[in-house]
């Protein structure tokens, strides 16, 4: 366990003094892309590159919602790059590749953060070890060493069936692992080929590469049967160039899901993870110059209200994302692990006046590969 995360005094004194000096002077958020993607951002036609050296940058590997693969969009997983650190925001399908393809370098990934053990949010983590840590150092590009990651541990229980009756249960010797023997099983099946590659290539012990913190989460009464209570932001994580806070966010039966927060110098951005409304999220959100939101719409479905009301114990919809934003005072809302549920071409257009209504910032619906810059402009497109 990390016996630091709930500590909310655990700070480091030099990002204290950067973020008190230079939080106020950031002034807007841009948007472009790396070269050579296939879905350009919405200022790529000026020509311009992104220098991910320097500044706060969110890079966009997948956008998708929910585990069926989709056409055209990998599954959710974010990097935030802070002066050309990497710290990535789940893994879920293709993201090791998603990583590759944006151009950012395996040898400056710092941390990882899993928002909850839902398998389209960790589809590929353990490729993060098993492919991103082949090489050895010096030997091509590849983690730099054992790479801190930070998420949820076991739930402690499993919910009832939805709509009754019984379901069979996987692995019941133990039906609710964290995130830790996630880790430990995942590098366990791979077992003969990372013990035949150590023979063979000389490469890195796979497990070895993960340093795995299941979060302590706060004495507040939490426990999968009440998921999310009202709670204030904790420090799960802090180094010279951020601070990582975290809440527990209601998503539907799963248990812990939790939102992220990135203080930097340069300006915050927090991430919903998969919610549905949350006082929790918005007392997380306050202030954050950028909200990256899930979204889903179930508008023009014929459901069963049962059904209906399930989805929505998750999610939240994009009809409703835009006074969250507001609420919680940011100044720019960007919808990523979107969910089009009616099965409709997404109509982003569609979308960002959606998500517009009540939210009087800037509104954007995030794809695959586009990068958005915390800079010191508003977000212009061309």
């Amino acid at each position: 366990m990390c016996t630091s995360c709930s500590d909310p005094t655990h700070t480091t004194t030099a990002l204290s003094r950067r973020l008190l000096l230079g939080g106020a002077a950031a002034a807007g958020l841009g948007a472009v892309a790396l070269p050579g993607i296939a879905h350009a951002s919405p200022s790529a036609g000026r020509g311009r590159s992104v220098d991910l050296s320097r500044g706060l940058h969110v890079v966009l590997l997948g956008t998708a919602g929910g585990p069926p693969p989709r056409p055209g969009q990998a599954g959710i997983s974010t990097a935030v790059v802070v002066d050309g650190r990497v710290y990535l925001v789940d893994a879920g399908a293709s993201a090791v590749h998603q990583y590759v393809q944006a151009g950012l370098r395996l040898a400056d990934l710092a941390a990882v953060f899993v928002t909850h053990l839902h398998v389209d949010h960790v589809a590929d983590y353990p490729n993060l070890f098993l492919l991103g840590g082949w090489n050895a150092p010096g030997q091509g590009d590849s983690l730099a060493g054992p790479v801190p990651v930070y998420g949820p541990g076991s739930a402690g229980g499993l919910p009832p069936t939805f709509g009754g009756g019984t379901s069979p249960t996987t692995s019941p010797e133990n039906p609710t692992p964290g995130l830790s023997a996630l880790t430990d099983h995942a590098c366990a099946a791979f077992a003969y080929s990372t013990n035949v590659f150590l023979r063979d290539s000389r490469i890195r012990e796979t497990r070895a590469l993960a340093d795995v913190h299941e979060i302590a989460i706060p004495d507040v009464g939490a426990s999968f049967q009440n998921t999310a209570p009202d709670m204030d932001p904790f420090v799960v994580m802090e180094d010279d160039r951020v601070r990582v806070s975290a809440v527990l966010v209601p998503h539907g039966p799963a248990y812990p899901a939790f939102g992220y927060r990135f203080d930097t110098e340069h300006g915050s951005i927090t991430f919903s993870g998969d919610t549905t409304y949350s006082t929790n999220l918005e007392g997380l959100a306050d202030g954050s110059r950028l909200l990256v939101h899930e979204a889903v719409n179930v508008r023009g479905m014929t459901l069963p209200e049962p059904v209906l009301a399930h989805i929505l114990e998750s999610h939240v919809e994009v009809q409703e994302v835009g006074p969250v934003a507001q609420r919680a005072g940011v100044d720019t809302l960007l919808l990523s692990h979107i969910g089009n549920l009616d099965g409709s071409p997404l109509d982003r257009q569609q979308w960002r006046r959606w998500a517009h209504v009540g939210f009087d910032g800037a509104v954007h619906v995030g794809r695959e590969l586009e990068v958005y810059t915390v800079g010191r402009r508003r977000v212009t497109r061309s």
